[in-house]
């Protein structure tokens, strides 16, 4: 990163979920304001963690605010799991692939992304640019002293997929490829987009606030000295107590992936957090404040620091209809 980068600073932004005017809201508190019609800031770039679309209730807005930022030079934005989940929605699948699209039409994925097309049935022109432009975002930023990646950042997985996609952004060839579990591409999207997980035990199965039920959960992936599942899950649904107070092998402690202390500064969205936003690890955060439920819109402001800084994080609370 150039001294001209380090002096700019930069506001680093959790999943907006189509809470257009909470957005603006919480642009404006950092300082940026709409000038020619795009939001700026006299020195600084926001950095977007991804999730813009779905469940909201101004998807359309919000995606038009962050894309005229990003196309005007006064933002970038990394791909989320639902930019992701959209572009397969919107693609046919390989033959032989046994399905009609790389996201089947099911009703749980309808679910998911039916509040974003129902908001674009009227633009259904906008609608297919915008899932192109979905697909031209980097899975991840590394600005060199901070990085971003919108759920897991995997050495293992980046460092190779950088050999062939230095900036992270991918191409159809690699979309399509995912199709197959277990490939390369279905590893590193999976993982970068959606995160670490583990089974449950015994085959149980969990289902969850959703409604969906789950034989796999979430994991931390910065719990460096973990015993139980309790230790390592991170969701929104807690394990029920004798899950959560079972041990782990020490083959399960073994292949668990921990993003080490001393590893630069991460921002991570996703993951649904509560309270007062504030550092998990002084290298490590999460923006995602469940603002399209009421929670918060978050931001962190990174002036140069090399640890993260409480008084750094900055949001605004999210009333009903935002």
């Amino acid at each position: 990163m150039s001294d001209a980068e380090l002096d700019r600073g930069y506001d680093i932004i959790g999943d907006v979920h189509g809470c257009a005017h909470t957005l603006e809201r919480l642009l404006e508190q950092m300082g940026y304001r709409r000038l020619n019609g795009v939001w700026q800031h006299p020195r600084r770039q926001a950095l977007f963690l991804g999730d813009i679309i779905d469940r909201g209730p101004r998807i359309r807005e919000a995606l038009h605010l962050v894309r005229d930022m990003v196309e005007a030079g006064h933002a970038r934005c990394i791909m989320g799991n639902h930019e992701f989940n959209a572009i397969c929605w919107e693609t046919p699948a390989p033959p032989g692939s046994g399905r009609s699209y790389l996201r089947e039409h099911t009703e749980r994925h309808h679910r998911l992304i039916g509040d974003t097309l129902a908001q674009f049935d009227p633009w259904p022109q906008e609608w297919r640019e915008f899932v192109q432009w979905f697909g031209d975002l980097p899975l991840f930023l590394d600005m060199g002293p901070f990085r971003l990646v919108h759920a897991c950042w995997d050495s293992s997985l980046i460092e190779p997929l950088r050999q062939d996609y230095p900036d992270g952004r991918i191409d159809d060839e690699f979309l399509i490829a995912s199709a197959h579990w277990g490939s390369f591409p279905a590893q590193t999207l999976d993982r970068l987009l959606r995160g670490t997980d583990m089974r449950l035990p015994h085959g149980i199965t969990m289902t969850g606030k959703d409604g969906f039920t789950r034989a796999f959960f979430r994991t931390k992936f910065w719990e460096e000295a973990p015993e139980t599942y309790g230790d390592v899950v991170f969701q929104p649904d807690a394990l029920p107590e004798p899950v959560a107070e079972k041990p782990l092998t020490e083959q399960q402690k073994a292949e668990l992936m921990i993003y080490q202390p001393h590893d630069p500064l991460l921002f991570v969205g996703h993951y649904w957090q509560q309270g007062t936003p504030q550092p998990i690890r002084p290298n490590l955060a999460c923006l995602d404040y469940s603002a399209v439920k009421y929670g918060k819109l978050v931001a962190y402001r990174w002036s140069g620091e090399t640890r993260l800084e409480r008084d750094h994080f900055v949001w605004v609370e999210v009333p009903q209809m935002s």
